[in-house]
């Protein structure tokens, strides 16, 4: 049956026009969909920091009580070693072996120096030429100042005199002290002292006088003392009674090694 032209149906003439606008709707939004998609993804990656983002955390957290509690197991057991070897120390503390190490440890404190010592003493005093006698330019700079061979050998009398204690400067000496020129100052243990220096020896006064006349070192320093244009300063006096105080620096000896 004929139709009328105008009755004829009019949706394949609006999908003829609907067709193109989709397609071109997919062309244009596939790509754009693609980039969006990389984009978040790239954001999402440097978020993460190579982590996922999601909630996995309930798993590290059991991970991490894991770890926690394994290191607490192992750190109380340390500590029960420790408590172990307190009790084993402290029960030794009257065991005879103990006790003698205690006795001798007493025995060489004070040859040591680590003990105050106070009896009847000497002391020497030794210093520079006056500041005329020090510009004078005829005069020999070795010869008008304190070197610390002069102190040395004054305390080394000392000792062969049988001195149970000896200072400088009020700072005790023990085996390992060292005095070196340090400049114009003279360095005991490291610390740097300027001139008078005295020295203060507890023992036999006497003893000590007779072993310093017969240095011959010392000769050489009082002659040089006795000059009569003037030159270094060397004083004696007996003291009925001085005190030494207990060493208190470093005990430890430092020296070099091979590379």
């Amino acid at each position: 049956m004929p139709h009328d032209a105008d009755s004829r149906p009019t949706h394949g003439a609006h999908g003829t026009h609907e067709r193109p606008r989709t397609a071109l709707a997919w062309r244009i939004g596939t790509p754009v969909a693609i980039l969006l998609s990389g984009a978040l993804f790239a954001v999402s990656y440097e978020h993460s920091d190579g982590t996922d983002l999601r909630g996995g955390r309930y798993t590290d957290l059991a991970s991490v009580v894991q770890v926690q509690r394994e290191d607490t197991a192992e750190l109380t057991g340390e500590v029960a070693d420790l408590n172990a070897q307190i009790e084993r120390l402290s029960a030794g503390l009257g065991d005879r072996s103990v006790n003698r190490a205690q006795k001798q440890v007493a025995i060489l404190s004070d040859p040591a120096g680590l003990t105050p010592r106070t009896g009847p003493a000497l002391k020497v005093t030794l210093d520079d030429a006056p500041e005329d006698v020090l510009a004078d330019p005829t005069r020999d700079p070795l010869d008008v100042v304190v070197h610390q061979q002069d102190i040395q050998a004054v305390v080394n009398a000392m000792w062969r005199a049988g001195a149970v204690a000896v200072t400088i400067q009020g700072q005790r000496l023990i085996s390992t002290t060292g005095i070196k020129c340090d400049g114009n100052l003279v360095s005991l243990q490291g610390v740097p002292y300027s001139p008078p220096y005295v020295i203060v020896g507890i023992g036999d006064p006497g003893a000590m006088l007779t072993s310093i006349d017969a240095d011959g070192y010392v000769d050489l320093y009082r002659e040089a003392a006795a000059d009569e244009r003037g030159g270094v300063l060397y004083a004696e006096e007996v003291l009925p009674t001085a005190t030494a105080p207990a060493y208190e620096g470093l005990l430890d000896l430092t020296y070099a090694t091979p590379m």
